[in-house]
């Protein structure tokens, strides 16, 4: 979607908007499909809503109307999170790592889950310009400085055990823990007004200083926490981080302009020596590397290393001049900032979205009226009357008489015997009595 935004080039638009309804899970819409949910982290969730919320902000074309719309699609993530039964009492408060009370990491609080729905709430509070959002918003950002998550000082730690109250924070900082923070603060920082905004924007810089300081302070960007000159201890998705952290900071500048300079110089020294990177075998001797700090290819290939340098290439591009319209302000000198609702945003939303008002879900049992009770009654007495008759039948040998044609008996008999037919053929059709032996 960036790459579209930045260049234009619909190329892969098509691929792109299939592969984001295929996800959506109905009939909430929320991207918890089926076959997922038992698997599903309240993070990955929360990246396909980044992703939606991504969709409606630069206007990227509106799926057919038959089909859930990028900003109804983020409203849906965001409401399943914020429903009391994802934010327990435990640790005060807080999203857990998981969903699935089975999955290993459901006790475990970290940041990364809490990130992403403050940033997503922050920015539905912007585009939609309801205040609700930010509520939830500022109270994430409370829960994190108070459990010790993040200080004031602008560091982020990765999680916390409930087990023992949030009180063994794990202080390994990843640059998308920081990064994801950081430009939800923007988007505060531009939604909000007066003192309100003096404070977002003290946050930003003390986010801001302390990610360039830690992540960028030897020019190239490194994963700190699992990348070192001589051993890799990052998994395969800590491989990626990179290349979020690039795009959410170019995107930072376009919502607080006093970031600018700062995250320029930092993202232009990074991304040409993630470019030096690509000289791998792979791919006409252009494949990637994962180490930006070594001057070349360092042997480790992969989908992450790919996304990460691509995401950087692509954020620089956030920084031409406004000079193709995309929503930019004209003021900042930033190419497509963020759409709302007000500034040319077309996605539509539902505030019911991922509620369960006004769908109905096949899946889910409805509560029982006067008539149902009624139904199951009248179904009920037929069903004993059904097995009584049929027991009657077997006690007096009624089943094998029957079961000899005694239709073609005359008078009384006959109409008495057709009656006891009927009860006969729904004890046989029914399939629970048969002779045994």
């Amino acid at each position: 979607m960036d790459y579209w935004h930045y260049t234009g080039d619909s190329s892969y638009n098509e691929l792109i908007t299939s592969s984001m309804l295929f996800h959506t899970g109905p009939p909430l819409n929320a991207y918890m499909p089926e076959n997922y949910t038992i698997s599903m982290g309240n993070d990955d969730q929360g990246f396909w809503g980044l992703s939606a919320m991504l969709a409606a902000e630069i206007g990227f074309p509106d799926p057919p109307a038959d089909k859930p719309q990028w900003l109804q699609l983020a409203q849906a993530v965001f409401h399943t999170q914020a429903d009391p039964g994802r934010h327990d009492d435990v640790c005060g408060g807080g999203l857990r790592w998981q969903i699935p009370m089975a999955n290993i990491g459901y006790d475990y609080k970290n940041s990364i889950s809490n990130g992403i729905f403050f940033n997503l709430g922050a920015r539905l509070a912007r585009y939609t310009g309801n205040e609700t959002y930010t509520h939830h918003a500022r109270k994430t950002w409370d829960w994190m400085m108070a459990v010790g998550l993040m200080t004031e000082d602008g560091n982020v730690y990765d999680g916390a055990h409930t087990g023992v109250n949030c009180t063994d924070v794990f202080k390994a900082q990843f640059s998308y823990n920081a990064a994801i923070f950081l430009q939800g603060a923007a988007f505060m920082y531009s939604f909000t007004k007066g003192p309100e905004q003096d404070l977002w924007k003290h946050r930003v810089q003390a986010l801001l200083d302390r990610t360039i300081a830690f992540f960028f302070h030897a020019g190239p960007m490194i994963e700190l926490s699992c990348e070192t000159p001589t051993v890799i201890l990052c998994k395969t998705d800590m491989l990626s981080f990179k290349g979020y952290t690039h795009r959410w900071l170019a995107t930072t500048t376009q919502l607080a302009p006093f970031t600018r300079d700062a995250i320029k110089q930092a993202l232009r020294n990074s991304t040409a020596a993630a470019v030096n990177s690509c000289r791998g075998p792979l791919h006409d001797g252009r494949a990637c590397g994962f180490r930006w700090t070594t001057g070349g290819y360092d042997g480790l290939t992969g989908a992450g290393q790919e996304m990460s340098v691509l995401a950087a290439l692509s954020s620089l591009l956030a920084f031409h001049e406004n000079d193709a319209g995309g929503g930019g302000d004209g003021k900042t000198g930033n190419k497509g900032a963020p759409l709302t609702g007000e500034t040319g945003g077309t996605s539509k939303g539902n505030p019911h979205a991922g509620t369960g008002k006004g769908v109905v879900d096949p899946t889910e049992l409805r509560e029982l009226t006067k008539g149902d009770k009624v139904g199951a009654w009248v179904l009920t007495a037929f069903t004993l009357g059904t097995l009584g008759a049929a027991f009657v039948l077997m006690a007096t040998g009624s089943f094998e008489k029957l079961e000899g044609g005694a239709a073609a008996a005359a008078g009384e008999n006959n109409k008495e015997e057709k009656k006891l037919s009927i009860w006969y053929k729904i004890a046989r059709e029914s399939n629970f009595f048969r002779h045994q032996g």
